[in-house]
């Protein structure tokens, strides 16, 4: 079996800012000595993870990231009569199994203060850092809740064995899992995936917008009933995944056919699933233009190095194929072929096709 798969995108996107950093613009970063528009991976992952392209392809083979879980199972037993300390306790109990628990903060009083507080959920029902739960954890989670409710008991020690070390979650398998408190459930990711960033260089522009009040006659003010600015960019990103596909399988526990399908709804998402960052705005929807994939044993490596130069011409789509391909074969020549064998798509030149990108990284 190959075991990584290589993918190159090339992916235009018009003015937009999906995604930002703490100051609201569009994240950024430095290549070859000029400044470059950037998607962060954290942004991509989620946009595919959370896609209608997922969710169709892998069904019940997606897990839940979540700090809320002990809520959910607090309201659960809540629901259906159990006593608010039993159930607090009970919830808190199993969510702690997933990581340590939020602290409750007390309260100072404040006589002044009139409002109530409508919230009488506790507060150290939430896990510190988000957990990312498998099917077959959420299972088990709803199976000892109902026992416990039915039972109208807490939850004994051997029940708490809620953690599983094999499970179906694609995305989980693919994008890995972290718990501090439970290291040896930790999954390492098999899919690595970079900062997507424009082939040249740019710079972020501001957008000043007027709204107008409808009901306004004008006869008090003429003026605009509210005054805003957000800054954008557009550009020619290129992406780099890594897939090794050893790993996998081997997180999904050698089921093939589930490899294969995450294999393709993970490129057919990558090819066609935008950030979802300020789309009511800008409507930024992009599919990639161009599509390289690459398959074989030997050292992986990105092809980035291909606009250390920044693009910089009119026809920058052909330009930047262009290097990409040119970078590859330099590669290949100095260090041996890079791969067993690759295929691609080219949208400008209506040549490929996304199902046969699909079909060849799903064969061996």
């Amino acid at each position: 079996m190959n075991r990584f798969i290589q993918i190159h995108l090339l992916t235009s996107y018009p003015p937009s800012n999906l995604n930002r950093d703490d100051l609201g613009r569009p994240k950024t970063a430095i290549l070859g000595g000029a400044n470059r528009l950037r998607v962060s991976s954290q942004s991509l992952k989620r946009a595919w993870r959370t896609s209608d392209v997922f969710k169709e392809t892998l069904a019940d083979n997606l897990g839940t990231r979540t700090k809320e879980k002990g809520v959910q199972v607090y309201d659960k037993l809540i629901g259906n009569g159990v006593k608010e300390k039993d159930a607090k306790e009970w919830a808190k109990d199993i969510a702690g199994v997933f990581g340590k628990l939020q602290k409750e903060e007390k309260k100072k009083e404040n006589k002044d203060d009139k409002k109530e507080d409508t919230d009488k959920k506790p507060k150290d029902l939430k896990i510190e850092q988000l957990a990312h739960f498998s099917p077959e954890e959420e299972s088990a989670i709803a199976a000892l809740t109902d026992t416990l409710i039915s039972e109208k008991r807490k939850p004994k020690k051997e029940e708490l064995d809620l953690l599983k070390q094999s499970n179906t979650a694609a995305d989980i398998a693919m994008f890995g899992r972290m718990l501090a408190s439970a290291p040896k459930y930790n999954i390492e990711a098999a899919v690595q995936v970079a900062h997507a960033i424009t082939v040249h260089k740019v710079a972020v522009e501001d957008d000043f917008f007027t709204a107008v009040d409808d009901l306004n006659n004008y006869e008090d003010d003429a003026g605009a009933g509210h005054l805003g600015d957000t800054e954008f960019g557009a550009g020619l990103f290129y992406l780099y995944i890594c897939i090794d596909r050893n790993l996998l399988l081997s997180n999904l526990n050698e089921k093939k056919e589930l490899s294969e399908k995450t294999l393709a709804a993970l490129l057919q998402s990558a090819t066609t699933i935008a950030p979802t960052g300020k789309q009511n705005s800008f409507a930024s929807r992009a599919r990639a233009l161009y599509c390289m994939a690459e398959k074989g044993n030997q050292q992986p490596r990105s092809l980035h190095t291909a606009f250390l130069k920044s693009i910089e011409t009119r026809n920058v789509l052909q330009k930047s194929i262009e290097e990409l391909e040119t970078m590859k074969s330099s590669f290949d020549s100095i260090y041996g072929d890079s791969s067993e064998g690759h295929k691609s798509f080219d949208v400008s030149k209506k040549e490929g096709s996304l199902q046969e990108l699909i079909t060849f990284i799903q064969e061996d």
